[in-house]
């Protein structure tokens, strides 16, 4: 199995099949060999009726459904752990960054890279018109400020719903790995360092749906979370 597609999904009926769609339509096009995983957090909508739905006609499409919400990071995992693939990207339900910026990630892959990520923070980025808030870009900008202190310096966007890993650096770093919600970004790229994978931000066209579940106080969850991985590392939990 080359690559394996993970979409973690909670309360996506507007979003899921059309991106489901997307996804396959490019890679089948393309002759990749792939598999995608739909990982349903605790969805109250008809997110799972409509993925059940399009297995009969989508061979490479699985479905895991968990009745509980217990957060993105955790459906990530999931995904991550039951995947096959040589490569493993997850991205979000509702293809905020569209599939085929896996062009510019593959390459980075033979130079040496074990994870490779979408990055709307570096020269040529680019964000749609209402995507980011103001209120979010400048939450985002400070929080990465005290990310890069407290757990991975050097990382300019953490945060973005596009990230892909080779299968070697999954399996190592994704059972480790104790957040649920929205800080496991910061712990997989943690993770990544301490266990010495090369990280490459590549930029991308980040286009957000407006009606994102990412709230305020989910940028004041982050940053407690990141203070937990940061004595996770120096407790030696992780090890």
């Amino acid at each position: 199995m080359h690559l394996s597609v993970v979409i973690p999904a909670y309360n996506e009926e507007k979003n899921i099949e059309k991106t489901v769609r997307s996804v396959f339509d490019y890679l089948k096009s393309r002759n990749i060999e792939h598999e995608m995983i739909v990982v349903t957090d605790g969805s109250k909508d008809k997110t799972d009726d409509i993925v059940h739905s399009m297995l009969p006609a989508i061979p490479t499409l699985k479905l895991f459904s968990y009745s509980k919400n217990r957060g993105k990071g955790f459906a990530v995992r999931q995904g991550m752990l039951k995947a096959r693939g040589q490569y493993r990207l997850f991205t979000d339900a509702d293809n905020a960054t569209s599939i085929d910026h896996i062009e510019k990630m593959l390459p980075f892959f033979n130079q040496g890279y074990g994870v490779v990520i979408g990055s709307i923070a570096i020269k040529g980025s680019v964000v749609a018109s209402g995507s980011e808030p103001i209120w979010r870009r400048l939450f985002g900008m400070m929080g990465n400020f005290f990310v890069q202190l407290i757990a991975v310096p050097g990382i300019s966007d953490t945060q973005r719903g596009f990230k892909m890993i080779t299968a070697e650096a999954a399996n190592r770093i994704f059972p480790k790995m104790t957040i649920d919600r929205w800080g496991f970004d910061i712990e997989m790229l943690a993770l990544a360092r301490k266990f010495g994978y090369k990280i490459k931000e590549v930029p991308v066209v980040w286009k957000n749906d407006p009606n994102s579940h990412v709230k305020l106080k989910a940028y004041f969850q982050v940053l407690v979370e990141t203070v937990k991985i940061r004595w996770n590392l120096m407790t030696g939990r992780y090890n």
